[in-house]
């Protein structure tokens, strides 16, 4: 097998396991065959590899769903993400100063997603813990990040996601997004009303990791009646400062890698 063959075969077995979402968590081979166009013999031998992997589990007359590797995988993450070893003490003092949840949400290609949090308000409200993907259009995080996009990846995700900036007020038309972002750059942190999660203030900053694109976001939420516009801007600083730090730190451990 060459090696783009190899390439190709690892492709397609690893779009089975794109197809697991939180609106479908069990595939039959049957549904799995109608989806991704795959012949019997091609799926059941991707099946079999991704089950003996512990990627993929499956019991008598069920479908597949995903396997206890995942769940491996994820506490192996957790002890060695730069960003989450970097990052847990700033959610730690922020989740100190305020009753609120703070959270560390790390960015890969169209989805962005929670990779750790904490906790200190007594009826924590969020629609979106550990893992769960990020609506892109609406939200603090989201527009953090967007915001310090280059033009070229800028214009297609808000292309994408033009209809959810309507609904929220912050532009009609690609211009009129592109001037709101523009504001949120010059503060250097994002605020939303309510967007995520109803009465729930959004406040976040992105982190950077060498390079001039954001990888990650700080953020806090925060019920909107313990706030106001003065408290709004203190903890939109603390949150810029807790980023800015962060980027710093895995600057310096992404130097010290390269020169060893």
């Amino acid at each position: 097998m060459s090696d783009e063959q190899a390439a190709n075969s690892l492709k397609r077995g690893l779009a089975i396991l794109q197809v697991f979402s939180e609106e479908q968590l069990e595939w039959t081979p049957e549904e799995l065959m109608e989806r991704l166009g795959y012949s019997r013999p091609t799926l059941y031998r991707y099946l079999k590899t991704l089950k003996e992997a512990g990627l993929l589990s499956s019991s008598p007359n069920a479908g597949f769903t995903l396997g206890p590797k995942v769940v491996e995988m994820d506490f192996l993450l957790r002890k060695s993400d730069a960003l989450i070893l970097n990052g847990q003490k700033h959610l730690e003092n922020l989740t100190s100063r305020y009753s609120c949840t703070a959270l560390l949400v790390r960015r890969y290609g169209f989805r962005i997603l929670c990779v750790a949090s904490e906790q200190s308000a007594q009826k924590p409200r969020t629609s979106y813990p550990r893992g769960r993907p990020m609506p892109l259009g609406r939200g603090a995080i989201a527009r953090s990040m967007m915001a310090f996009l280059p033009r070229r990846r800028l214009l297609p995700l808000i292309e994408q996601t033009i209809g959810e900036f309507r609904e929220i007020g912050l532009g009609n038309s690609v211009d009129e997004v592109l001037e709101s972002l523009r504001r949120v750059r010059k503060a250097g942190f994002a605020v939303a009303f309510g967007e995520v999660t109803p009465g729930v203030v959004g406040i976040a900053a992105p982190v950077f990791d060498a390079g001039q694109s954001p990888v990650a976001a700080v953020c806090v939420t925060i019920a909107g009646h313990l706030v106001n516009g003065t408290i709004i801007d203190e903890i939109g600083r603390e949150v810029r400062k807790a980023a800015g730090e962060i980027t710093l730190a895995l600057s310096e451990q992404r130097l010290g890698t390269a020169a060893q």
